[in-house]
């Protein structure tokens, strides 16, 4: 029940936030961006999708087997793609990564590793983007309303302190936690130790912190095509501090896709920088639906993994005999 009225709350509030900005700017906004969507745009974002999708997924190896879980890149890619698709079509928008979590701990026969996995992993990602908004910030202040900059501020202030305690309580508190104590005690023990061996430790996070600063690039990638394709002719190096907070207002828990979090802070950083808030208004547009194309291969990988189980019985047993004999 819970679940299913935080569903709700999610589309309620991307909803509410597109609504106030359709009242503030007009729908003119929407409709502009949607019309100079073209092949070049998705082609571009098919391949932007490819790259970003393939790093994301070698972050999730990476981490996967730090914790002693077997996961094949081209496994993770396949289940990546699944999982980027249902965030972006279903109202939760975080059921694919739950997909994903529960499916390979269950074929790791450790579902609460699977889980711990995939939540370090896109723990990381978001990590990487709120470095990032909180550079965005503090070099380029302009960017948020003046209204908010004491808010903003604070929020990244709080931020940073939370980046740099989490892993010293992960280090000095696991191991220590995990000798005794209640049951809740001994869980959170064991995800700090499993954060400290995931990501923490000197084999994981260079590796970790290079995949997430590329998986980074990449969606700035696709943020300045989507601004080439909506029509903003601005500089890039005037248009990513905007674009930074766009992404990083994706990570709120409320929307759905990204959609109506990405669209109001997109709408208002463009404004403060002198960018024009309808044009940022676009520009968000066209990234959500150029978003939705790069995550289209996890589509194809739902209809084959359809296919499958409705393949006769004899076909499978063919399947099977082919895999003993290679």
């Amino acid at each position: 029940m819970k679940r299913f009225l935080l569903g709700r709350f999610r589309t309620f509030a991307a909803l509410a936030i597109i609504g106030v900005l359709v009242w503030q700017v007009g729908t003119g906004a929407f409709v502009a961006g949607l019309r100079m969507i073209d092949a070049g745009g998705v082609l571009a974002a098919l391949g932007i999708g490819v790259a970003t999708t393939v790093l994301c997924a070698g972050r999730w190896c990476l981490v996967a087997r730090r914790l002693g879980l077997r996961l094949p890149l081209g496994e993770a890619v396949r289940d990546y793609y699944r999982s980027l698709f249902l965030n972006a079509v279903l109202p939760a928008g975080l059921l694919g990564d739950v997909h994903r979590a529960v499916r390979h701990g269950r074929q790791e026969g450790d579902v609460g590793r699977g889980v711990r996995a995939v939540a370090l992993e896109r723990a990381a990602g978001q990590a990487a983007i709120v470095v990032a908004g909180v550079a965005v910030m503090l070099a380029r202040p302009a960017v948020v309303p003046a209204r908010l900059h004491d808010t903003v501020l604070t929020a990244g202030a709080v931020i940073a302190v939370v980046a740099v305690t989490v892993p010293v309580v992960a280090v000095t508190l696991g191991r220590r936690w995990a000798k005794g104590g209640s049951r809740w005690r001994r869980g959170l023990a064991t995800a700090l130790d499993d954060a400290r061996t995931g990501l923490l430790s000197r084999h994981a996070w260079p590796g970790v912190t290079l995949l997430s600063a590329a998986a980074l690039a990449g969606h700035l990638a696709l943020f300045v095509v989507a601004a080439r394709t909506a029509g903003a002719t601005a500089p890039v190096a005037q248009l990513l501090p905007p674009m930074v907070l766009a992404l990083l207002a994706m990570g709120l828990p409320v929307g759905v896709g990204g959609w109506g979090p990405r669209e109001g802070v997109a709408t208002l950083a463009f404004g403060s920088a002198g960018l024009g808030a309808a044009q940022g208004l676009s520009v968000a547009v066209v990234y959500g639906v150029l978003a939705l194309v790069a995550s289209l291969p996890g589509a194809a990988v739902l209809l084959a993994a359809r296919a499958d189980l409705k393949m006769p019985l004899g076909s499978w047993r063919r399947r099977v005999g082919v895999a003993r004999e290679g």
